[in-house]
């Protein structure tokens, strides 16, 4: 008898404990369920590091140049990070992703300064004092503290249609562990296109830098598909800043004046100058590291000696062959085009031509028949005036 009631007991602490696992798994599943709905699926430090792209030690680089970039959202395949201006079934755009997490405080943001930008504690944004500045409204949600401060938006109060542009800090580095040369974006900065009162052209207002790092894992979970034919999202937003598939101009590279190159170079024709030289030197690094193969070198070479001769307007030999061969097809052809059209009974040109160097020649000869003598010739016959002395 006290065997079965234990029996019974148990299964009844069986049954209680089942019933407890299965209301905290659908808690836990209503709980990452809404989440995802908002946008704010939680991170562990694991995905965090998985995500993550180290910096690269400085004993293992020899060189390395940091780059300033705008990216225009309204060219190349940069759109994908503007669509959709709202989100939807389809996702959300990169400036509603930062903006769910800045008010989630989920990540940092650091003040924009211009070229001097210090990614640390003493720089981080107080993010109300931001939704202030840029007119977003928001309320403080349930659970808000006074260490963990986290707030409330609607999306249609989120400026997320002004957002035509973004900076970015690209960092190419010479890793010798690899020896090759490698592009990583260590931050970007969302700027605001916005017009003043009184119309005219939109003022540009850069608001804050977050590190890419930080919203790895976030941007691996939006996909986006960057060609109009294809209607696919193969790669995510992450994969778009990997593999370097945005588009931007070069404004600034890294110096000690901390100088622009607009104010290195206010000329319109020198700043594309400078845009372009830097440009090249970073694409050709890598090959410049190796010495290319002798058939690269001798077509280099003809290459070379080609432009020189078009240059100075010199012409080979094959193409001098060519253009006498070129110049006799064409005389011939005049030739017979003459003839074809004289008309019947006459002769053609070239025959007229002929006669008349005949002629000529035979005067020629028969003045060289009776040439003029200078010495009298004896004849034997005395004149009358000798006679009579």
């Amino acid at each position: 008898m006290k065997t079965l009631r234990l029996i019974i007991a148990l299964l009844l602490v069986g049954l209680a404990l089942g019933a407890n696992a299965q209301v905290t798994k659908r808690s836990g599943s209503e709980t990452r369920s809404k989440d995802k709905k908002a946008g704010n699926t939680a991170i562990t430090d694991r995905q965090q590091s998985f995500y993550e792209v180290k910096e690269p030690s400085d004993a293992d680089l020899q060189w390395m140049k940091v780059i300033y970039r705008t990216i225009d959202l309204t060219k190349g395949k940069n759109p994908a990070l503007y669509y959709p201006e709202m989100p939807n079934a389809d996702g959300q755009n990169l400036f509603f992703i930062i903006m769910r997490l800045l008010a989630n405080n989920q990540i940092s943001a650091y003040e924009y300064l211009d070229g001097r930008e210090m990614f640390t504690d003493e720089f981080k944004i107080n993010v109300a004092e931001q939704f202030d500045r840029f007119h977003v409204y928001y309320t403080e949600a349930k659970g808000s503290t006074a260490k963990n401060p986290i707030y409330e938006f609607e999306d249609a109060d989120v400026p997320s249609n002004e957002v035509l542009s973004y900076l970015i800090i690209e960092k190419w580095e010479f890793d010798t562990r690899s020896n090759q040369m490698k592009a990583r974006v260590e931050a970007l900065c969302p700027v605001l296109h916005r017009m003043d009162e009184w119309g005219g052209e939109a003022v540009k207002y850069p608001m804050f830098w977050v590190l890419l790092n930080d919203i790895r894992p976030y941007m691996a979970q939006q996909y986006i598909f960057t060609d109009d034919d294809n209607n696919l999202a193969r790669y995510s937003l992450d994969d778009f800043f990997k593999l370097n598939m945005y588009t931007g101009d070069i404004y600034k590279t890294k110096n000690l004046r901390n100088l622009s190159l607009q104010q290195l170079y206010p000329e319109e024709e020198a700043y594309k100058h400078a845009q372009d030289s830097i440009e090249q030197r970073l694409r050709s690094f890598n090959q410049d590291l190796w010495v290319p193969p002798l058939e690269v070198l001798q077509a280099r070479a003809e290459a070379e000696e080609k432009a020189r001769a078009e240059a100075e307007g010199e012409v080979t030999e094959g193409e001098e062959g060519a253009e006498e061969v070129a110049a006799d097809g064409d005389s011939k052809a005049e030739d017979e085009k003459v003839t074809r059209t004289t008309k019947r009974g006459s002769k053609s040109s070239s025959s007229k031509k002929t006669d008349k160097a005949k002629a000529k020649e035979k005067k020629t000869k028969i003045k060289e028949r009776k040439p003029k003598s200078s010495t009298p010739v004896n004849t034997g016959i005395r004149s009358v005036r000798n006679r009579k002395r």
